[in-house]
């Protein structure tokens, strides 16, 4: 009955949507985009190829999940930060480098590196790039709203959300080389050099 299981595999608890994210993300990450085939990613989620289809439209579905799962949990608790003014902008700054690089390097698999894949430049991925500059946007304004931040001409405060950004996405090749590091202890310490580079 139903569309049959490839192989029995223990009961992960996940549905089957996201035991093909799950599938997905090992193998994107560990194979590659490109040299991994949707059949290759159906039996690692332990169904039929053809049963896939019933879940999801093919790799590029997959793919655009997977990077939106990166940005999207940052962003809302960003949005949270900006609403939230009891504190200053320069703790809240930090607490969202902080995150955003937890978040980059705490999971299973190095999901942030493929932001790296030339197909992700592909208009299927708007969504993706949408919500990422909507993060960018509120690195900006929490900057603009530090002391340091503030006093920049428009082009400076350009300047350093560019670079403040660039170094938490750019945890993900850092990260890579040392996947044992301490998560916590990184994510510390990449926030503190982020806002030195943003001038506090």
């Amino acid at each position: 009955m139903g569309r049959p299981r490839a192989e029995r595999r223990p009961d992960s608890g996940l549905s089957p949507r996201d035991e093909l994210l799950a599938a997905a993300a090992e193998l994107f990450t560990t194979r590659g985009y490109a040299a991994t085939t949707t059949r290759a990613v159906a039996e690692r989620a332990g169904m039929r190829q053809a049963s896939m289809y019933h879940y999801v439209s093919g790799k590029e579905e997959l793919l655009a999940e997977l990077l939106e799962s990166t940005v999207t949990p940052s962003l809302a608790f960003a949005r949270e930060l900006l609403a939230e003014d009891m504190t200053p902008a320069e703790g809240r700054l930090w607490d969202l480098c902080r995150t955003d690089v937890e978040l980059l390097c705490g999971g299973p698999h190095n999901l942030g590196g493929l932001y790296l894949l030339p197909e992700v430049r592909a208009e299927r991925f708007a969504g993706f790039h949408a919500v990422r500059a909507e993060l960018k946007d509120t690195y900006r304004q929490l900057l603009a709203a530090t002391e340091a931040g503030g006093a920049l001409a428009k082009s400076e405060l350009d300047l350093r959300t560019d670079l403040v950004f660039g170094l938490i996405e750019g945890v993900i090749l850092v990260h890579r080389s040392d996947p044992d590091r301490p998560v916590t202890a990184f994510a510390e310490a990449t926030a503190d050099a982020a806002l030195r580079i943003a001038g506090i």
